[in-house]
């Protein structure tokens, strides 16, 4: 049988992030970082919503897609730099994505909705933008919070968590609340929510 469209964009996604020099050990694998990043949004995104549409499937797993490709110290390292990083790497992130959706076949206004949920417009707003962000704060909480933790001050990770759970819906709330946090992140979790 013949792959479908959305079949071969995932696997020309995928085929991308593959790419990644930057290595992360999981369950006694090494995997390039963004491949491995882009399964573990569609592996929450699709525990969270199972019938996301193919539009939101596509945008979760592309994305970081390439991201090792513009480096966070290539702009000054405070707030202003930081949030000009993070838009540079968005809309990077969506023109990728976008050339391979027409390279397969999508018409202009399945790219546009794709395009728009990778640069995060309209969360709060737009529905399918509200479960993107929960999905990357999901898969923040899950996969790598630890490691964040591990590395910052209480203060400043309790900081980041507030920030994190302001972004998310009450859907997303409850779905962080079944996370199998270790007592010291619960701990932080709780102190950040309360």
């Amino acid at each position: 049988m013949e792959p479908t469209r959305f079949e071969i964009a995932i696997a020309l996604i995928d085929k991308k992030n593959a790419e990644d020099v930057n290595v992360h050990h999981a369950n006694g694998v090494d995997f390039p970082k963004e491949l491995l990043y882009a399964q573990r949004m569609t592996r929450t995104l699709l525990q969270f919503k199972p019938d996301a549409s193919k539009a939101l499937q596509i945008a979760a797993r592309a994305q970081h897609i390439c991201r090792w490709k513009i480096a966070r110290n290539e702009y000054p390292m405070d707030r202003v730099g930081y949030l000009k990083w993070r838009e540079t790497l968005k809309r990077m992130h969506a023109d990728i994505t976008v050339e391979i959706l027409k390279e397969v076949g999508y018409e202009t206004v399945f790219t546009d909705r794709v395009s728009l949920l990778i640069n995060k417009k309209l969360i709060k707003k737009n529905e399918e933008s509200q479960i993107l962000e929960d999905t990357i704060c999901l898969v923040f909480l899950e996969y790598y919070f630890e490691a964040f933790a591990a590395k910052h001050t209480d203060e400043k990770v309790i900081d980041i968590l507030k920030k994190t759970w302001v972004k998310m819906s009450d859907n997303g709330h409850a779905e962080a609340l079944k996370i199998p946090f270790s007592d010291s992140s619960l701990t932080l979790v709780k102190q950040a929510i309360s």
